[in-house]
Parts: C-alpha cells; structure tokens; sequence
C-alpha cells in the first residue's frame, strides 16, 4: 500500500500530462549528444569557451527549464493571461532599449542580445516579447467574447501591439518578426475575430512590411538593418532552385556555403549515421550548435535518429492538440493551441531551412539548439500546456467519462 502511494506520489509531482512530460524529458536528455559535439564549433572557430564550459552551460539550461517549466504549473494560466498585458508593455520597453545597446553573442550578425546588468548573461528580448504577445492576444479574444467590440477597440488592443512587436523585432530579426506575424493571423482566426478584421489587418500589415522593406533598403532611417541580408537570402534561395546551373560560381557558393555545408551533413550521416561525436562537417557548419544542429543530428545519427526525434516531436504537437480539444474553457483551449503553434512553426522553420526548403533564417530548434532565451521560453510556453492539462479531469479508471468543471467552462480569464 505504501510503495503503491509512493508510486503515484512521484507520477502526481509531474502535473499534467504524463505522455507530454515524458516526451519533453526524452527531447531534453537527448539534446546533450548534438549540442556537446556540435559546440566544439564555437571553441575551435568562434573562439568562445570551451566545449565542456558550453555542455555545462547547456545543462544547466535543461535543468533551469525544466524547473520553469514546473514552477509554471504553481500559477494558474489565467493568472499568467491577466499579466501578460503589463509583461508585454515591459518586454516592448526591453525590445527599444536593444534597439540603441543589442549585442552579437557566439558568432551570430545581428545585435539581438541584451546584457543584464552587473552579470555576464545575455538574452533575447525578441522572444520574451513574443510569448507575451501571444499570451496577451489568446486573453483579449477570449475576455467578454460575447460583446462586439469597435473598430477602434480592435486597431488599438489588438492590430497595434502586433504591429509595434513586429517592427521592433524586424529591424534585427526577420524571420522572428515574420513568425510574429503568422502566428498572431493564425491566433486570430482560431480566436475567432471577425473575418473582416483580421483581413483588414492582413492588407495592413502587407503595406506596413512593404513600407518597412522599401524605407530600410532606400534610406539611412532605419540604422543596422539586416534587410539587404535577408533579400540576398532569398535570391541566393531562389538562384538555387530556379538556375542551379549558377551555383557553381565562387560567389553562388560563398553565398550559399551555410546551406552546402548543411546538405552534405545530411548525406554524410546516411541511414545509421557517423555515431554520436563523430560529424565531420560541424567545424565547417556556421552555427552548427543552433540553427543547423538538425544537420549535425542527421549527421551523426543518420535517418533513424532523425525519425525518432521526429517522431518524439509529433507526439508532442499530437498531446497539445488533444489538450486544446479536451479543454472546455476557451481561454485555455486557445492558449494551448497558440502555444503549440509556436512551438510547432520554429520547428518546422528549422527543419526546412536545414534540408533547404526554405531561406535561411536564424530559428533554432525548440528543446535541442544551444541557447538560454529560446530554449527557457519553450520549456515556459509547455509549461503553460501541462498547467492547462492539470485542470482537466481526465477519465477515471473505471471508464466513467471526462468530468467537466462547469466553473472552469465559464472562466475565460
């Protein structure tokens, strides 16, 4: 009897979904191997560390997350939903002071970092924004839903804080601003905003882009931008697909090196792959401990590496939807299916851009790539799934069927 309630005693202190824990564990402890290996890049060509110092580094980011992760469960989500309109009043502010004192941290090109004072940490404001953003949309649509709201209601609490995020973030980072972008539309819709909103809102943010794209390559207004990266990018991106004859030239190939690099990781690590340590090809992969370590997965643990992680991802992305469908509460539906969407997209962006289905951008890979910011945000945005999935009662054992809290189904935060 007491080794039985010992046993639930430890299942109980995993709140929430036991498949959905289990599988974000598996991620975690797996992420050493690549991120070990891969780091060696950032001692012996960016000149920063030590491949141990990195390992231990990224450790303690597991294990820091991990804890996040479960501290999130302590705090109801509708708590989180209230205060996300001051923490994305505060992470704006954090995104303007990167403006004028961002720094570049291992390797990367653009000023994304911001240093906390008096301490040798850097994080990503872009990120934190993000998740704010996000979290802040999910509680407005769902506060009053009922009420039909002004347009003016919709262009200052929801179109402007999208907006100001996404120009904020743009300047440095494209593909996280066009992420930004994407994910809120999807968030609306699923959120259920009036279709002529949220189209307005789309022909808006067009002309907003195409103003920002025009004024940053013609004009001095917009200082340090990376637009004139991003459209060499997608030239070289579109050169490739539509006139591969021209990639044999030696500026083709300087250009596309990143994605050259990547491809022949992939093909070098076949079906069983070169074993774990073993890529021969991640000191000659730029950022191969971030934004191409899918690379260097496939590399060293061949197409069976890659399908089980894989694999572990859509059990993931699986338990998020069935979370989202069992929820009665809109709010916490819709919290988790945005949370899932971002989790998903990045994923999805950074596999793509590793087996080159898409440009290059700077995503890493949720749960695996080196990095604090990207990586505490994930485990923070699961967290607030397995908090979601704590409050619903799940089906008893003698199959009486899910019992749904009528005072969950009328809390919308």
């Amino acid at each position: 009897m007491n080794e039985q309630y010992t046993g639930e005693s430890k299942l109980e202190y995993l709140k929430g979904d036991k498949v959905l824990w289990i599988t974000i564990i598996l991620i975690s402890a797996f992420s050493i191997f690549p991120v070990y290996s891969a780091s060696s890049n950032l001692e012996y060509i960016v000149n920063t560390g030590t491949t141990t110092g990195h390992l231990m580094k990224h450790m303690f980011f597991v294990v820091l997350g991990l804890a996040v992760m479960r501290a999130v469960g302590f705090v109801k989500y509708e708590h989180i939903g209230k205060l996300s309109a001051i923490l994305l009043g505060f992470s704006i502010l954090l995104l303007v002071i990167t403006m004028f004192s961002g720094q570049q941290i291992d390797g990367a090109s653009a000023s994304r970092w911001l240093r906390i004072p008096g301490t040798p940490f850097s994080f990503q404001p872009s990120s934190f924004a993000y998740l704010m953003l996000i979290i802040y949309l999910c509680r407005y649509l769902t506060k009053k839903i009922n009420r039909e709201r002004l347009p003016i209601e919709n262009v200052i609490y929801i179109f402007g804080p999208i907006l100001v995020v996404f120009l904020l973030v743009a300047k440095d980072n494209g593909s996280t601003a066009l992420m930004i972008m994407m994910v809120s539309i999807a968030v609306l819709i699923i959120g259920q905003l009036n279709w002529k909103y949220v189209a307005g809102f789309i022909s808006a943010a067009f002309i907003a882009g195409a103003m920002f794209i025009i004024v940053a390559l013609n004009t001095n207004m917009i200082g340090g931008n990376r637009v004139h990266t991003w459209m060499s990018r997608i030239e070289t991106f579109t050169t490739a697909k539509t006139k591969p004859s021209e990639i044999e030239s030696e500026e083709m190939k300087a250009k596309n090196y990143q994605v050259m690099q990547a491809k022949a990781a992939i093909v070098h690590g076949g079906i069983t792959g070169m074993g774990p340590g073993k890529s021969a090809l991640k000191q000659m992969l730029p950022q191969s401990a971030s934004d191409f370590i899918f690379a260097i997965i496939v590399e060293e643990y061949g197409f069976i590496g890659a399908f089980f992680l894989i694999t572990l991802y859509l059990i993931m992305i699986i338990r998020i939807v069935m979370i989202a469908s069992k929820m009665p509460a809109f709010f916490g539906s819709l919290l988790v299916l945005a949370m899932g969407l971002m989790i998903f997209v990045q994923l999805a962006v950074n596999i793509a851009v590793a087996v080159n289905l898409i440009p290059v951008t700077g995503q890493p890979l949720p749960l695996i790539s080196y990095g604090g910011t990207s990586m505490l945000v994930t485990y923070f945005q699961l967290g607030i799934v397995l908090n979601v999935s704590s409050r619903i009662q799940v089906y008893d054992e003698e199959g009486m069927g899910k019992k749904q809290s009528i005072e969950e189904i009328n809390d919308i935060a």
